[in-house]
């Protein structure tokens, strides 16, 4: 199982960057992909989500800002970022996730992060 993520880069307050995370066949299908991230000293948080069906959700802190898609056919999950600002200068992971019943446990898989940095 792999997860790529890409899309990274510095760009300049009130600007905006699509991240994208390419999803192993296997797993694209049926697993819930989520989108994390982690700033300089600080503990990661979650950013936003989409579901295999297309079900999207988002922090509260993404919300207007963040969106989040799919694209069944490259399996890959995009984020759209705008009008960025400097708070959210991260490392971006893409993290792939699913409930396993039988084990009652998640199955998790994590890419590399994708580091964004937004000057001011």
């Amino acid at each position: 199982v792999q997860l790529q993520a890409s899309g990274g880069g510095l760009v300049q307050a009130g600007g905006s960057l699509r991240l994208s995370c390419v999803v192993s066949r296997n797993i694209f299908s049926t697993y819930r992909v989520n989108w994390y991230r982690q700033a300089p000293g600080k503990q990661r948080e979650f950013v936003s989500s989409i579901s295999s069906s297309g079900t999207t959700e988002y922090a509260d802190s993404a919300k207007g800002r963040f969106t989040i898609s799919r694209d069944n056919a490259k399996n890959a999950v995009y984020l759209q970022i705008d009008s960025l600002k400097p708070e959210d200068t991260a490392d971006y992971y893409c993290n792939a996730r699913s409930w396993l019943p039988s084990e009652q446990r998640y199955d998790d898989y994590w890419g590399q992060g994708t580091l964004v940095t937004v000057s001011s």
